[in-house]
């Protein structure tokens, strides 16, 4: 094979996501020399549904790289549109499975960036089944593209540790700067030769047994309470922020409630409560009943709501504030001295038949801020 200079290497990029566009971003600033990029086409999006271009195409346009956007990838005219440009490499960053006519074009090769240390957790969404998983370890890999999806030979990798409480979000960030600077490293080891294709069945998991990292899909992201506490949080935080864990709350008028839980903390102790139950001081914590603990949440998000800390969301949930006027009847699982003073107060007729009628004037408040009493749900 003949080498050349990496730095006149003519290369066609494709990718969509903001992932693949900053790695593009990434190569047009070292210097190299793309002369193209694919990239899915316009869609509609938003309410006014104004055709929406993907991060690739914004970051082409800003690097003056003509954008080719297929409909088919086996459509002649596609085809012939990249013979014309003499791809010397392709590049392929999160995107779809390319046929053989297209991948098999270069001269040097078409890599992929995968993230995750392959032959380890093949599939769509390695980054959030790593940490679903409960993984201490991920990675990123280049590997040659062949006939099936994520089976060509491995080019090079490059092991990341996985903090505590890492999340999907985190972890991108971590896959989108290294991979970046993976990518380059490849297209100059494959430009010069100095790189040795590795068949991956010559290359171990983590494990010893291969995992898999399909697509996510809504019931792949509900939470089972019934699991253990540390298994709750890895869901969590292995969903978050998108596509979102999710739990269907009962509020104090046996609504439910869509609510999306963004990151946590696994509690265990000796108290023991049903799984799903709520527990709350109404001032600085929610925890949640596991099958060996509590999930502590930190982070969630109510339908119709914004993202919040759950001492900002408790803030409009405090049962001080009935002075207020914002009646909220105490159906949670309460702890400590208000639990108390709640069971003796509404004990007392006089006082529960006043309570009730102002209730019935002040139940707006209360669908505001509605509390809630039991999880529902399963995964």
């Amino acid at each position: 094979m003949q080498h050349k200079d990496p730095e006149t290497v003519r290369i066609v990029f494709f990718g969509t996501p903001e992932l693949a566009s900053y790695v593009l971003e990434s190569i047009a600033e070292s210097g190299k020399n793309v002369v193209a990029a694919v990239t899915a086409p316009d869609k509609p999006a938003g309410r006014g549904r104004k055709l929406h271009q993907s991060h690739v195409k914004q970051t082409a346009i800003r690097y003056n790289i003509p954008v080719l956007q297929p409909e088919n990838l086996k459509s002649p005219d596609f085809i012939n549109s990249l013979k014309s440009l003499a791809p010397d490499l392709q590049v392929v960053v999160a995107f779809r499975m390319l046929p053989e006519a297209v991948w098999s074009l270069p001269p040097l090769g078409s890599f992929n960036l995968h993230a995750s240390l392959l032959p380890d957790y093949r599939g769509a969404a390695p980054i959030n089944w790593v940490i679903i998983n409960g993984e201490k370890e991920t990675g990123i890999t280049t590997f040659l593209l062949d006939h099936k999806i994520d089976t060509g030979n491995i080019l090079f990798k490059e092991r990341i540790p996985l903090d505590e409480y890492e999340t999907a979000g985190s972890l991108h960030e971590k896959v989108k700067t290294r991979g970046a600077r993976l990518v380059i490293k490849t297209i100059d080891a494959l430009a010069t030769g100095n790189v040795k294709p590795v068949p991956q069945s010559e290359h171990s998991s983590q494990t010893g047994t291969l995992n898999k990292a399909p697509k996510i899909y809504k019931e792949d992201c509900r939470i089972d309470w019934s699991r253990p506490v540390k298994d709750i949080v890895n869901r969590i935080h292995g969903l978050s922020p998108h596509p979102g864990a999710f739990t269907e709350l009962t509020d104090n008028r046996s609504q439910t409630v869509f609510t999306k839980l963004f990151t946590a903390k696994p509690r265990y102790n000796t108290d023991k409560h049903p799984p799903g139950t709520v527990l709350t001081d109404n001032k600085t914590y929610l925890e949640i009943a596991g099958s060996d603990g509590k999930v502590s949440v930190t982070e969630l998000q109510i339908a119709g709501k914004r993202r919040m800390h759950i001492e900002e969301l408790l803030r409009g949930m405090d049962l001080s504030a009935i002075k207020k006027g914002k009646i909220k009847l105490p159906y949670l699982a309460k702890t400590g001295k208000t639990a108390l003073f709640w069971s003796k107060l509404l004990t007392k007729p006089a006082i529960l038949l006043t309570f009730l009628y102002i209730f019935r004037f002040k139940l707006a408040f209360s669908r505001k801020y509605p509390i809630f009493a039991m999880v529902n749900g399963s995964y």
